[in-house]
């Protein structure tokens, strides 16, 4: 749902800038761009909110939890 959301938002900016017809327009793409942003940024919050709850609720032992814990921080560090 949150994924379809955004694409309804971004939908609209490129509507919006279609029919940008003066430089003003642009606060409005802006304040429309950003909101897309937060809410993809909330999406991969939640994304490793649940992977994390997910892989440790299935690790088989202590190993495999850091393992798993270790990859989640790494995708942290290479993506946010």
């Amino acid at each position: 749902n949150r994924l379809a959301r955004i694409e309804g938002q971004l939908r609209g900016v490129q509507k919006l800038i279609a029919l940008a017809e003066l430089p003003s327009d642009a606060d409005a793409v802006a304040q429309q761009m950003a909101a897309a942003r937060k809410a993809l940024d909330r999406c991969f919050v939640q994304l490793l909110a649940n992977s994390i709850s997910t892989q440790s609720a299935n690790a088989q032992d202590l190993a495999q939890a850091q393992s798993a814990c270790a990859h989640l921080a790494a995708m942290l560090d290479k993506f946010a």
